[in-house]
């Protein structure tokens, strides 16, 4: 991956250099975005499969369910972050 020198970025114009920064926060933003998702995904497993080994390619019934609970609580507690930052 190749990065933007200082020089390079300040030899454009106002409009561009904003797009650029833009870019960059939004690929930021996706980035966190995704390792939060990861590290809840990796919690929530490990919380389900309380470390049995795997022995198939599909969960049984009793860890799907813990799986959806899990990261369906993980999703309302953000919704409910962001609504706060939000000022809902």
């Amino acid at each position: 991956m190749s990065s933007l020198s200082t020089t390079a970025i300040q030899s454009l114009d106002e409009a561009s250099r904003k797009e650029i920064m833009q870019f960059v926060e939004s690929e930021q933003s996706k980035s966190k975005v995704q390792s939060s998702i990861h590290n809840f995904t990796d919690m929530c497993f490990k919380k389900c499969n309380k470390d049995k080994p795997i022995t198939s390619a599909t969960l049984d019934g009793q860890e799907e369910a813990c799986l959806k609970n899990c990261l369906n609580r993980f999703l309302d507690t953000n919704i409910k972050v962001v609504e706060a930052l939000q000022g809902r």
